[in-house]
């Protein structure tokens, strides 16, 4: 049995021993180990069954602690930085060789973040060595936002899952990367185009490579639920073209007709953005549940954390 519990200690302990715990974070639960331990890394891979081309994020608790992972830290990176950490920003810096290689894939580059949680960040604290934490899943699942999640991925197999309660923002940290001095966006996440592009001014999007990822969730297939799923804009239509079917659908809003299905789950009645993200893997995971057909997501506007939500959307499809 995977103990849930919010002992520190405890979860410190484990981490010192090169063994797994799943923490949590403002955005989803991660896989946390040792940064520096071959042990702890190929766990994590192993765990999750995620491939070693795909990139790992390390989590640190203070500013200084960059400079223990990157060669330098770019003027924009600070202000990015500054800004918006603690929280959902991860950074991608020029690594120090003292980073090993299997947490970056090889690349030159390391993806550095600061969680904001309070508990995981005194857990931070309470270690000498930073953490490397993908989300606390099974490669391309639904990515969990609540302890029980983690433990229905990873019941018995995984030692402790430290429970922090439901993930505040829902869906992952939005990456950021510079080449050639322009800024990337390499993954859509919590913090919105929007606000980046009002700190540091136009940025440019690659958010989709299926080989090499420069960072997580690049690639197309991913944040899946078992249940075949759809992103569409006329539910109506699709609705009617798959008559008999059990279908659970995942609204954004309540402006719209009564449908005749088996669920709805609403991301947000009000339609808000930011509620809708933070729902969004929680309705997956509930409609994932009930033995449907299939999953019907409606496409929410294409603007701030809607283009963040509709990224997942899209990769969540079959």
């Amino acid at each position: 049995m995977t103990l849930v519990s919010k002992d520190i200690l405890k979860a410190a302990e484990i981490l010192k021993r090169e063994e797994l715990v799943a923490i949590p974070t403002e955005t989803v639960y991660g896989l946390a180990g040792n940064i520096y331990s071959e042990t702890a890394i190929k766990k994590i891979f192993e765990m999750k069954k995620r491939p070693f081309f795909n990139p790992l994020i390390v989590h640190i608790h203070s500013m200084e602690q960059v400079m223990e992972l990157a060669v330098n830290f770019p003027d924009k990176a600070k202000e990015l930085a500054q800004a918006f950490w603690p929280g959902s920003l991860t950074l991608i810096l020029p690594k120090k060789n003292e980073v090993p290689d299997l947490i970056t894939a090889r690349k030159d580059t390391v993806g550095i973040r600061m969680p904001q949680h309070e508990l995981t960040l005194e857990l931070l604290r309470n270690l000498d060595f930073p953490v490397a934490a993908p989300s606390a899943n099974p490669f391309t699942h639904i990515s969990p936002t609540t302890a029980q999640h983690v433990k229905n991925y990873f019941d018995g197999s995984l030692e402790m899952v430290l429970d922090g309660g439901n993930c505040e923002n829902g869906i992952e940290s939005t990456i950021i990367g510079f080449e050639n001095e322009k800024t990337v966006v390499y993954r859509l996440g919590s913090i919105s185009l929007e606000d980046i592009t009002s700190i540091i001014g136009p940025v440019t999007v690659k958010n989709n490579k299926e080989q090499a990822p420069n960072a997580p969730g690049m690639l197309e297939k991913h944040y899946a639920p078992r249940t075949a799923t759809y992103l569409v804009d006329d539910i109506i239509e699709f609705i009617a073209l798959h008559a008999g079917k059990k279908i659970g659908l995942l609204l954004h809003s309540t402006d719209h007709p009564d449908y005749a299905v088996t669920q709805v789950n609403y991301l947000s009645k009000t339609g808000h953005l930011k509620e809708a993200a933070s729902r969004l893997y929680n309705a997956m995971h509930e409609l994932d549940q009930l033995d449907l057909d299939m999953i019907v997501a409606q496409r929410l506007p294409d603007h701030d954390l809607g283009k963040s939500i509709n990224d997942r959307l899209k990769r969540a499809t079959k």
